[in-house]
């Protein structure tokens, strides 16, 4: 059964604990966090405040995401304001394993995210201490984005790569991901879809994400 991960960079800030109180008692599983340092990528987020702040609503995952150079530097911070998974991206971490087993040493979930151009036998050897690829559909930093198409292939080869290793990886997909796609991007193997847009422009979100949900049983 498939994951939904709504994305909260495209929630309503001045409503996000009624935002979070929605995705709370909707079919989600759970909340996805981007962590933008205007370096790695041209935006800026949010950080550890609101996420503390998140963590005392929201009932369900945090599946926090950074896309930070010199990520390694916070993987404690991050723990004490409650991510339950902490993915780095691969692009970003130059001792990527190093990076992965103090992640896990403080009690999270290790994930590592890669970009559009990056292929997935760059993971080949570390997979199996990998819990989640967060897959990027679209370059990363701003939501709304529309799906790349070739990421099918690259789910399809990384689906490949687990299965060939025994790993218990899983597979998440973020960005441009919409009802149209769903069918197509889970039926090559992902685990996890990340929706942002389509769900918080929805004019009923929780019915959007029940229906991403039913996609995945």
């Amino acid at each position: 059964m498939a994951l939904i991960a709504p994305s909260m960079l495209s929630a309503n800030f001045l409503q996000l604990e009624r935002d979070i109180e929605m995705i709370n008692t909707s079919d989600a599983d759970w909340f996805h966090l981007d962590v933008m340092d205007g370096r790695f990528v041209p935006n800026i987020s949010f950080g550890l405040p609101v996420i503390a702040a998140m963590k005392k609503v929201a009932k369900k995952t945090l599946d926090v995401h950074l896309m930070i150079v010199e990520p390694e530097k916070y993987f404690e911070d991050f723990a004490k304001v409650g991510a339950d998974i902490l993915s780095v991206h691969y692009e970003a971490c130059i001792h990527l394993h190093r990076s992965l087993q103090a992640i896990k040493a403080l009690g999270m979930k290790a994930g590592v995210a890669i970009n559009p151009h990056t292929p997935v036998t760059v993971l080949e050897d570390i997979i199996q201490d990998i819990d989640v690829v967060c897959m990027m559909s679209v370059n990363p930093g701003f939501g709304g984005q529309k799906f790349i198409p070739k990421t099918l292939k690259k789910i399809t080869a990384l689906k490949a790569l687990i299965q060939a290793q025994g790993a218990n990886t899983l597979i998440e997909i973020d960005g441009g991901v919409t009802v149209e796609n769903a069918p197509a991007i889970l039926q090559a193997g992902a685990d996890i879809l990340v929706a942002g847009n389509t769900v918080f422009s929805s004019a009923q979100p929780q019915a959007t994400i029940r229906q991403l949900k039913q996609m995945g049983q």
